[in-house]
């Protein structure tokens, strides 16, 4: 299995597919609330807080996902060469 960018992988792990979606879930529930403060004029630093939630748990979410892709590359047949350039890869669309 080659894993250069434009490959498919899937999360295999049902665990780590269920706690992903979990933690987007929650997001777009955190989401919603700050639309909600938003419309119903709160404070700027109410907002500003929960914004900063939001962030830290799309965050989390980005590491849960990066952690499970590395584990899927970790058991490819790739070359350690192959596995360092996807991850590379993976990582630097995070920047």
């Amino acid at each position: 299995m080659s894993l250069q960018w434009g490959s498919k992988v899937k999360l295999a792990d049902a665990f780590a597919k269920a706690d992903l979606l979990r933690r987007v879930r929650r997001i777009e529930g955190q989401a919603r609330g700050v639309a909600r403060m938003i419309e119903e004029d709160r404070d700027c630093r109410e907002i500003l807080q929960q914004l900063a939630a939001v962030r830290s748990a799309a965050h989390q979410a980005t590491v849960a996902l990066v952690r499970a892709y590395a584990t899927e590359c970790v058991v490819s047949d790739s070359s350690p060469e192959e596995l360092a350039d996807a991850l590379a890869v993976a990582l630097s669309r995070l920047a």
